[in-house]
């Protein structure tokens, strides 16, 4: 199986301001953020990356920029990776918003959503679900099937992500938690993917590392273990 990291941004001037920064340019990292971007280069030590693939936006290049200059690989930046398009709620503050009623249908019904001179949140699921596995594709094409792909993105593109994976409608994506800087997987098999990791910030990622296959194990990629996993 060919593995997924999915690495939100370290935290933003925008994330502090309490602004919904979209696709605004000039977005960077506060100081904490690149403290948290710094501390990836270590979270992530023990993983051989083959790749690592960004969102265009400042705030997640700069995040991966440490951890690619310690592997010595240049950063694929992906348009389909990017935040949200918001269109005209860009810039504004979140207090704001909270009266609008399409901020109801955002919380509520969010495969109905579509933002003002923007995108819809069902069109943004599917643009990055397909870069996503393009890229997984690729990285198993040139690296073999154990290969691991980082993805640097926002939230709300890798809560989609992951509520693709879970098989999860995205009406129910709002449950799912991502914090800045934080860790989510996603191995990919030929039948479906799983789930190994969701917003871990801190913690043992060795056993994210590929094992040596047992006879007749890669065969049996697509099952889930019957029992739960040993870890061993």
């Amino acid at each position: 199986m060919t593995t997924l990291i999915l690495l939100r941004h370290g935290r933003s001037t925008a994330n502090t301001a309490g602004v919904l920064a979209g696709r605004t340019p000039g977005v960077e990292l506060d100081e904490r953020g690149r403290e948290q971007a710094a501390a990836v280069v270590e979270r992530l030590a023990a993983l051989p990356i083959a790749a690592v693939v960004t969102s265009p936006m400042e705030r997640c290049r700069q995040t991966v920029a440490p951890l690619a200059a310690a592997r010595g690989l240049a950063p694929v930046v992906e348009q389909d990776l990017a935040e949200v398009d918001y269109g005209s709620w860009t810039g504004r503050k979140i207090t704001d918003l909270l009266g609008e009623d399409l901020w109801k249908v955002v919380q509520a019904h969010p495969s109905a959503a579509a933002f003002p001179d923007g995108e819809s949140l069902a069109g943004m699921q599917a643009r990055a679900v397909a870069a996503v596995r393009r890229h997984v594709a690729a990285a198993r094409a040139e690296h073999g099937e154990d290969a691991i792909v980082l993805a640097c993105s926002h939230g709300d593109v890798i809560k989609a992500v992951l509520a693709d994976a879970l098989a999860c409608h995205l009406d129910n994506f709002q449950r799912i938690v991502v914090d800045t800087c934080s860790v989510s997987v996603v191995s990919y098999t030929e039948l479906r993917p799983f789930v190994a990791r969701m917003n871990e910030q801190s913690g043992d990622v060795a056993s994210l590392v590929p094992k040596p296959k047992q006879d007749g194990e890669q065969a049996h990629a697509s099952d889930a273990v019957v029992g739960g996993a040993t870890n061993a």
